[in-house]
């Protein structure tokens, strides 16, 4: 571009940004999020479930489609409560899930061609995990968990009539609960293989520990592979995975041979029936750890299961957090349709790409190079077209399709659900940076300053922490960034050690060490925002949820640069978060010692130790239905500043509310935490 040219560009950008408006919290009910992107068989439509918040406070989720080729999307479904649709094999029919019906989530079917849809299904109220067709469309193999008996619609309601109180839980194992899921007490998921015309069930499989199972027909439809764990203390014990065969005709089950130990799950028949791929890794560590969650492949017969990213340093499980999409915390491949590789998803540097895995030779390649979030749908058999959720930081993600060119995917933007809400708004832009702590680690940073109308020579800054900790900050949109910014905050977020998507060292360097290489990192970032001209150091908030709130809670029991503090959902006690969250702790994994005879390393690595030096004003938000890191975390921090006279405030939101609250709570919920967080950094860093 000539320099003219570029001077008039410039105006032209200014001048349009001069018609929009700063995003505001009501926004962030007007954000259209959409998802699971199918693509028919043929390659000629994708269908992807849209979702939106409805008039009466509630997420209105139905089932689109859109052509390849483009045109206007349509609405497929107006149940209102439909999701995860998956084509037939020959692409004539579509199956969903939905809880329309009176009684508990359906699986739904209905023509391609349109029309309604009808119930396959007549499960009793329960929950339905996942599905999938036979290759022959014959056949839909799910996993369906039962409700308990004392705790259905129809004995609450009759408990309500007779006036008799909610019975107690007898409970015989500690897997009881996982937030987000509520409590399921000695309830599990098991395996049923249904006709896909007439809805006959059959029962297949029950003796998962966990009822955590994945599974996936062969080509010829004559077996099922189940990834599974039959361990009796299988929560403690993810090594103990393993594959089994159930043959259809003969109901028997084998089990696949010489694989090594480790968690195994996602499972998947390449479609010329010599491979079978999943995601896992050698070892004790359960999926989530800090050691990369591998692409493997073995045979089905005989097992010699091999790694195809062994010699890579990229994790299947390195996730971006984003407040403004569908979590999707789960290992995501698919196979070609020639069976010679497979597509996977992985997070690097802040960005979620797609690569491709050869089988033959393991040669690893990304396809994608934008900076931007890819989520990775389905395959088409034929063609290589992908359906596609694609996202950046101004450009919230929408449905795309993308095609395999030589060593690369060409994506093309399929939907602009968002691009109204979009076209009003000055947005800020964020910029990349790689700092160096003192210890000469790297750290990925980036810094979002307020849009151009409300830039001054100094303004507060604002340190967001991510949770995980193995996770990522990143380059999808964030609703509560672009939020601060527009109250006139400079943003800071980074990826410290602990984080997933710069190798297996650096997520690595934390693990039992929580307030170690992080922090150093952390106080770096702190430096860094201190040193940049537009911020005033003065004026510095930190703010996180979960781990990031445990590091928030970490930063204002050692330093006072900060003004103000913002702890959500946050872990303060390791030695009392040690038994009362959902995934429980093995003495002597993850972290070092216990809670009963042996907790001096987790009450050392505790920011409730050291909380008592703290004097920054600080905002406590808990959830009571927070099954992850429980309420009584956010109230030994409020009470401690409380008892030492520290401004403070605890915001606790109903037990309807859980861990995830502020990317997929109810609207007014969010809405309100969203409002306190302003108002607290309006009052200390104004």
């Amino acid at each position: 571009m000539k320099p003219n040219s570029r001077r008039r560009a410039a105006a032209i950008s200014t001048s349009e940004a001069g018609t929009r408006r700063l995003i505001t919290i009501d926004d962030l009910t007007r954000i259209i999020r959409v998802s699971d992107p199918q693509i028919a068989p043929d390659g000629k439509s994708i269908v992807f479930v849209r979702k939106h918040v409805g008039e009466k406070n509630n997420f209105v989720t139905n089932i689109w489609s859109v052509s390849t080729d483009g045109g206007e999307p349509r609405q497929f479904t107006s149940g209102g409560k439909d999701q995860r649709p998956r084509f037939s094999p020959d692409g004539t029919r579509l199956a969903i899930v939905s809880d329309r019906e009176k009684g508990g989530a359906q699986i739904l079917t209905m023509s391609t061609g349109g029309g309604e849809a009808t119930p396959l299904t007549k499960f009793p109220e329960g929950s339905i995990g996942e599905f999938t067709w036979s290759p022959d469309g014959r056949w839909i193999a799910v996993s369906f968990r039962e409700q308990e008996a004392a705790w259905t619609e129809t004995a609450k309601k009759a408990r309500t009539e007779s006036g008799e109180n909610d019975p107690p839980r007898v409970l015989d194992d500690m897997w009881y609960r996982l937030d987000g899921d509520g409590y399921f007490n000695g309830q599990r998921y098991q395996l049923y293989v249904l006709d896909a015309v007439t809805g006959e069930t059959r029962h297949v499989y029950r003796d998962d520990t966990l009822g955590a199972f994945s599974f996936d027909f062969s080509p010829d439809s004559t077996q099922l592979v189940i990834a599974t764990n039959r361990h009796p203390r299988a929560i403690l014990h993810p090594e103990f995975d393993e594959l089994m065969r159930w043959n259809l005709t003969t109901g028997e089950f084998t089990p696949i041979p010489g694989l090594p130990e480790g968690p195994k799950s996602s499972v998947a028949w390449s479609p010329d029936g010599k491979h079978i791929a999943y995601a896992g890794r050698v070892g004790k560590d359960g999926a989530y750890s800090v050691e990369n969650l591998e692409l493997f492949i073995c045979d089905p017969e005989q097992g010699q299961a091999r790694s195809l990213t062994a010699g890579t340093d990229e994790c299947l499980l390195a996730v971006s957090i984003s407040d403004s999409a569908e979590a999707a915390f789960a290992p995501r491949f698919e196979w070609s349709p020639d069976s010679k590789r497979l597509y996977a998803k992985f997070g690097k540097h802040g960005r979620s790409h797609i690569a491709s895995v050869t089988v033959a030779g393991g040669k690893f390649t990304f396809l994608t190079t934008a900076v931007a979030d890819h989520h990775l749908g389905s395959v088409a058999k034929r063609g290589s077209l992908f359906g596609l959720c694609v996202g950046t930081a101004t450009s919230l993600a929408e449905i795309c399709v993308g095609k395999v060119d030589a060593d690369q995917i060409r994506v093309t933007p399929l939907t602009r659900f968002n691009q109204p809400l979009l076209d009003e708004l000055e947005l800020a832009e964020p910029t990349e940076h790689w700092i160096t702590a003192d210890d000469g680690a790297r750290v990925h940073v980036w810094m979002l300053q307020p849009p151009a109308r409300l830039r001054k020579a100094k303004m507060p800054g604002v340190l967001e922490i991510h949770g995980g900790p193995h996770a990522q900050y990143g380059v999808g949109f964030f609703h509560e960034f672009q939020l601060l910014a527009a109250q006139g905050y400079v943003v800071f977020f980074s990826n410290p050690r602990g984080s997933k998507g710069y190798g297996r060292d650096h997520c690595a360097a934390i693990r039992g060490a929580w307030g170690s290489a992080d922090w150093v990192d952390i106080q770096a970032v702190t430096q860094f925002m201190r040193a940049q001209p537009c911020v005033d150091s003065k004026r510095l908030g930190v703010m996180g949820g979960s781990y990031g709130g445990y590091m928030t809670n970490w930063v204002i029991g050692h330093t006072r640069e900060f003004a103000v503090a913002i702890t959500d959902r946050c872990v303060s006690n390791l030695v009392s978060m040690f038994g009362s969250s959902d995934l429980p702790d093995l003495p002597d994994a993850y972290f070092p010692g216990n809670s009963w005879d042996r907790p001096e390393a987790l009450w050392e690595m505790s920011p409730l130790k050291h909380l008592g030096a703290a004097r920054t004003p600080t905002l406590v938000i808990h959830s009571e239905g927070d099954l992850r890191c429980n309420v009584e975390q956010g109230e030994q921090v409020f009470t401690v500043l409380q008892l030492n006279g520290v401004p403070s405030r605890f915001v606790r939101y109903p037990r309807s509310t859980s861990h995830g609250m502020s990317r997929s709570g109810p609207p007014d919920m969010r809405k309100h935490r969203l409002t306190q967080i302003v108002e607290w950094l309006r009052r200390y860093l104004r």
